[in-house]
């Protein structure tokens, strides 16, 4: 008898496993992947470091990947007469990528640094900026440049200074430079890019015929230093800015196209004075289940470390407390969407010795909370 008792006790705790392996396997998320570390220069005695990151997904699915190529030091563009734009690529979901690709390398005393781009969902081409000073011949002036690829970034135009197109004259002097990261497109087709005068504040500059020429809106912005726009269900805009000395993030919405702002502080953004990132990253105009924005930074007042990606669900009104990606050094981050949904991350770790991508699923994001849904489908738990 106590045979079969223990025979029948094994039967049901079996039994039980078996009907428990499902919910487990239900409430689990995906983990976060290892930190693949795309630019480090102890590997190159060359390179002093390599810093300022720009992530896109291209129109084919390819993850691009740029940042500066600093030289002699790892001073800003100022400061340095040897900076060079490079870029690594991943066609595989960031699971792989290539050995690094020169994008614009310039002669000594010449420099290119702050890499940002553009996608343009109707054309398929891809924009790149970046701030460009000859050393020798003109210290100190800014220049702005872009270059272009219909190639998914295989291959880029030569770069076109459109500097008179997008600021003033007055203005050749001024600390002036076209923010890091990445520009947006807006539902109109639009191109809209932020960038800095440090003399007379934030500004925006835009596209109206997919990069054929561009335009300054000469609208001051305050406070505001290296900056991200989005665009609004409701067809607004909304500006994240970095605010030194602030210890938090200054938000700046307009519903004429940049014509006049809306400026107030959001203190549940708290950040040290540090270029961040924010993304839409669905929609239910577009077939998605929730309308859903996510915002990257240095989750911290003082100091550049522990940075965190949070979520909204009502287009930047509240932010989730967010998940930390790394406790440590961190500073400078880009977001971008992954073709299956997925979360990419490129930022600098560790005293910027190094830039790494990570990339994560909404569930992990959320601790289970919330799913990617495909456009129009059923919620996906894939492998990537």
């Amino acid at each position: 008898m106590g045979s079969l008792n223990n025979m029948s006790m094994r039967t049901i705790y079996f039994v039980l496993a078996l009907l428990a392996i499902p919910v487990l396997v239900q409430a689990q998320t995906r983990p976060i992947d290892e930190a693949v570390d795309l630019f480090n220069a102890s590997s190159d005695e060359a390179i002093a470091c390599y810093r300022i990151p720009a992530l896109v997904t291209a129109p084919n699915g390819d993850l691009l990947a740029a940042i500066d190529e600093r030289v002699p030091s790892c001073g800003d563009l100022k400061w340095s007469g040897d900076i060079n734009i490079v870029l690594r690529r991943s066609s595989d979901a960031g699971a792989s990528w290539s050995d690094i690709e020169s994008v614009a390398d310039f002669p000594d005393s010449l420099s290119a640094s702050d890499p940002s781009m553009i996608v343009d969902a109707i054309t398929s081409e891809i924009f790149l900026f970046y701030n460009f000073m000859d050393h020798t011949v003109e210290p100190d002036v800014y220049y702005l440049h872009m270059m272009r690829s219909l190639d998914n970034g295989a291959t880029w135009s030569a770069p076109v200074d459109i500097t008179p197109e997008i600021t003033k004259t007055e203005w050749h002097n001024d600390f002036k430079f076209i923010t890091s990261g990445r520009g947006i497109q807006t539902r109109t087709g639009k191109l809209v890019h932020t960038m800095v005068n440090l003399d007379s504040g934030l500004h925006l500059f835009a596209s109206d015929d997919h990069g054929e020429s561009w335009y300054l809106i000469d609208t001051p912005i305050e406070p505001g230093d290296e900056s991200k726009i989005v665009e609004l269900l409701d067809g607004s805009w909304m500006i994240n800015s970095r605010a030194n000395g602030k210890g938090l993030r200054w938000v700046h919405i307009s519903s004429d196209e940049g014509l006049t702002w809306t400026s107030y502080p959001e203190p549940n953004l708290i950040d040290p004075g540090c270029n961040g990132s924010i993304i839409r990253y669905t929609a239910k105009r577009d077939g998605y289940d929730r309308d859903r924005l996510l915002f990257a930074n240095a989750k911290s007042a003082d100091k550049r470390e522990n940075m965190t990606v949070r979520i909204s669900y009502d287009e930047g009104k509240t932010w989730s407390e967010g998940k930390t990606i790394h406790e440590g050094g961190s500073a400078y981050s880009s977001l971008t969407i992954l073709e299956n949904g997925d979360i990419g991350l490129f930022f600098e770790k560790d005293d910027y010795t190094e830039n790494v991508f990570v990339r994560f699923t909404l569930d992990w994001l959320t601790d289970g909370q919330d799913t990617y849904t495909p456009a129009g489908g059923r919620a996906s738990k894939k492998g990537r």
